[in-house]
């Protein structure tokens, strides 16, 4: 099978950049329901539009409507989800793994993918995905190289191979949320992790990008993700400028070719670098995967500034010229910008509004030279038979179109094969090749016959090549919770836990390697985290006899809790927030579920089934699965908690938790979540209790549902 190059479309031109650039497949988000409502986004007439044009390229376009979804619109989201699919769609990408199951079941043929926002990363996700009709996982970004290979062996896997990093494992993040109700699994985030903070750890005391992931670029070692079994290679970057699209494409196109990819790499940092790239989580975190000191785009070095009779000169082989712009670097960190000044031997001059010295590193970040690429088109055979008293008739593939007039015999100059060949070549503004083979005897056709015979056989040809989808027929969709009124209350308890009062236990140990049982509770719960590795199975499984079930902050619980014939408590990053989900949840075995902390005290109300609960105490807002310290293992003062300070002066606990590959990280709330009095039983996260002990509690989205 080809190796898929996916690009980004943020709206209408970045998708005609992608696909005339090469891409095989473009995704896109429609006005609603989509991760990146930001975006300029598509109507579903322009998807429509869009997909013509990517159809009769053979390319394909994937619809994204991977947000969360509550129950009051859930009527809108599976009629949009139709409308895409008749609009052209050749995928849909959901979140909500259960709601995916409904769509397939009412309409088997529409094609599912899965979204890197439901956080499939190990065969057990994958196993359920291609139960519930998913035809493809879009893969977790921290997923390791082993698993992809594993995932890849059981269904179609897209894997992130350019753009921007999530700081936190996706469908996990909760800080934008609580930080001012914009909520990442509502394509509202607002990237708290791109801002500053101090941890209070020696050498990370002052302020820097505590947080913030370099942009991804995996580069040469795609070719290992393409013989993992990797069948789509995702280009991140819906947000971005079209020039960035276009340099992405042609990059890995040309890594996939075997071609000298060095001109587009440095196109591609032209149009957008953050940290000077990392490989990604999936080949282990190197020294580059933070961008502690720079935030944001810093381009190509092209040189080193000195200076000329008081003016800033850089000596570069760079054709600078009116209208670039450039950022300046000293000793890795951003001191200012600079524009284009004119040029000079050797080099050329800069204009800032920053002191700039002489040693600066000059990068450019706006390259106005044109971003020139060969537009792909899509080379199509036609054969032309035009002989004197016959029809004319023009034949692609499958396609026969025969004319209404027949030819005459030429009583002078007949048609030659070179006229019809270059009637026949002009396509007007179809992006295709076409490659005309002609017969033709003794044959007179007017001029404007010919061309009207042209018209309506490419008329005919587009419609062969990018036929109009038969609409679905409306399906109906319904799902509705019998509410109960709970009276249960669980506890989740880290180690050296003194017994409480409680029905449950969860126990969150701080190290996998060295799991104890809590000494209370009816029933105990093993907690697992949403990156669930088989390295991270060998750990736990032979303690799991100790425990009544496990907690599972991913869907994957369904399948692994089947094997070791375990109660399934779903967790919180299972991100329930309608009925289908909860339906969903409970029919594939869950004995206990936790409701969204996104939904409001009323709309979890309105979902509170038997063995429901809510989240009170420590809320976990960001899941790292990296070491913030950079894998510094030798200074490392090996704490459970530290403080992660931002520059209100806001303490966010953050919690070291040891897994098979080393250390991950967990960020807490500044304040507590409080109990509200609702239907559903009750979950206390005691986790960090200490870190936020004195801390005034927040009712967080209590009053007011995410956006």
């Amino acid at each position: 099978m080809k190796t898929e190059i996916l690009a980004p479309a943020g709206g209408a031109g970045s998708a005609r950049c992608a696909l005339l650039a090469g891409a095989d497949a473009i995704y896109l988000g429609l006005s609603e329901f989509s991760a990146r409502a930001s975006a300029e986004n598509f109507s579903v007439q322009e998807l429509a539009e869009t997909a013509r044009f990517a159809h009769l390229l053979g390319a394909k376009v994937y619809v994204c409507l991977n947000t969360l979804v509550k129950d009051s619109e859930t009527a809108g989201f599976f009629a949009l989800a139709e409308r895409a699919w008749n609009a052209g769609a050749d995928g849909i990408l959901l979140q909500d793994i259960f709601l995916g199951k409904a769509l397939k079941e009412a309409h088997p043929e529409m094609v599912l993918h899965l979204s890197t926002q439901a956080g499939c990363n190990n065969i057990y996700g994958a196993n359920l995905a291609k139960q519930y009709g998913f035809s493809r996982v879009v893969l977790a970004r921290e997923t390791p190289l082993e698993e992809i290979k594993k995932i890849s062996e059981i269904i179609e896997t897209e894997v992130f191979v350019q753009g921007a990093l999530c700081s936190c494992f996706s469908g996990q993040c909760y800080f934008s949320s609580f930080a001012g109700n914009n909520s990442g699994n509502r394509g509202r985030c607002k990237q708290p992790c791109r801002k500053q903070y101090s941890i209070d750890r020696k050498g990370y005391e002052g302020f820097a990008y505590a947080l913030s992931t370099s942009d991804l670029c995996t580069g040469e070692r795609v070719k290992e993700l393409v013989a993992a079994g990797v069948t789509s290679l995702k280009i991140e970057g819906r947000m971005r400028r079209e020039e960035y699209t276009a340099a992405a494409v042609q990059y890995y196109r040309a890594l996939l070719w075997g071609e000298n990819a060095e001109g587009a790499l440095s196109r591609l940092k032209r149009a957008y670098n953050r940290g000077d790239y990392t490989a990604g989580l999936a080949f282990g975190q190197k020294a580059d995967f933070l961008s502690r000191r720079v935030q944001g785009h810093i381009g190509e070095r092209v040189g080193t500034l000195s200076i000329d009779k008081g003016k800033y000169f850089c000596r570069s082989s760079f054709a600078a010229k009116s209208g670039d712009g450039f950022k300046i670097l000293r000793k890795g960190e951003e001191v200012g910008g600079a524009v284009f000044a004119g040029s000079g031997a050797g080099g050329f001059y800069l204009s800032s509004n920053a002191k700039l010295f002489a040693g600066d590193e000059v990068r450019v970040t706006t390259d106005t030279a044109a971003y020139a690429y060969p537009e792909k088109k899509r080379r199509v055979e036609i054969k032309i038979e035009i002989r004197a008293g016959e029809l004319p008739l023009a034949v692609s593939g499958e396609l026969r179109y025969t004319g209404e007039v027949p030819a005459q015999a030429a009583k002078s100059a007949p048609l030659t094969e070179e006229e019809i060949r270059a009637c026949f070549e002009k396509t007007d503004s179809l992006p295709l090749l076409p490659v005309v083979t002609v017969k033709t005897e003794n044959a007179f056709y007017p001029k404007s016959a010919l061309n009207a015979f042209r018209r309506e056989f490419y008329a005919r040809l587009v419609n062969y090549l990018a036929p109009v989808r038969t609409p679905l027929q409306e399906a109906e969709f319904s799902a509705c919770v019998s509410v109960e009124e709970g009276a249960l209350r669980a506890v989740m308890v880290g180690d050296n836990a003194k017994p409480q009062d409680a029905d449950i236990v969860i126990y969150k140990p701080k190290d996998y390697g060295k799991i104890t049982v809590p000494a209370f509770g009816k029933e105990k719960f093993l907690y697992l985290p949403p990156l669930f590795t088989g390295a991270d199975e060998d750990l736990i499984a032979g303690a799991l006899h100790a425990f009544d079930g496990i907690y599972a902050e991913g869907s994957y619980g369904i399948e692994l809790a089947k094997k070791y014939n375990k109660t399934l408590f779903a967790g919180a990053g299972c991100n329930l927030t309608n009925a289908f989900a909860v339906n969903g949840i409970t029919a594939a075995g869950a004995k206990y579920f936790v409701l969204s902390h996104e939904l409001s005290s009323r709309e979890q109300d309105e979902l509170s089934a038997m063995g429901a609960f809510a989240l009170s105490g420590g809320v976990k807002v960001m899941e790292l699965c990296y070491c913030p310290f950079e894998r510094t293992c030798k200074e490392c003062d090996k704490r459970e908690f530290y403080t992660l300070t931002d520059s209100d002066g806001r303490k966010f606990p953050l919690r070291r938790v040891r897994h098979s590959e080393g250390c991950r990280f967990e960020v807490y709330n500044c304040a507590p979540l409080a109990a509200e009095k609702g239907k559903a039983n009750g979950i206390l996260d005691c986790t960090a209790e200490k870190a936020l002990a004195g801390v005034p509690p927040t009712r967080g989205h209590a009053m007011r549902s995410m956006l």
